[in-house]
């Protein structure tokens, strides 16, 4: 799954929107990192639809202008439910690999100083 089709679909969780409105929720749910395209954003939800991820809710005219709202099913659901566990699995294997990751420098020196042999014990 895209990161783009990833978005639109958790835009749709909550309630339909229309091209614009989830242009915005995207937006605002990524932290501006995800600015969907007009041509993006269409071809996307055309493919959603076409999978049967997502669905047409309504039209609703608009200053002269149909507006089509877009609504998740309940497979698109499942799959993006799928994706974010698959994701967040992906998260917690780099999360262990990098806390498990020392640079080679790191590795070639010791971490603590080895005691000078006779004094740790009180010796002779």
């Amino acid at each position: 799954m895209t990161q783009a089709a990833f978005f639109i679909l958790t835009a749709l969780i909550d309630e339909p929107r229309h091209g614009y409105g989830i242009v915005r929720e995207v937006e605002e749910l990524s932290d501006g990192e995800v600015q969907l395209r007009v041509g993006t954003l269409y071809g996307v939800l055309d493919r959603l639809a076409a999978d049967g991820l997502i669905e047409l809710d309504r039209e609703e005219a608009q200053q002269g202008r149909l507006r089509r709202y877009y609504a998740l099913t309940d497979d698109g659901a499942s799959a993006l439910s799928a994706e974010a566990e698959r994701m967040a699995a992906g998260a917690r294997t780099a999360t262990r690999r990098m806390a498990a990751h020392r640079p080679a420098d790191a590795r070639a020196q010791p971490t603590t100083r080895p005691g000078r042999p006779g004094l740790a014990g009180g010796g002779a």
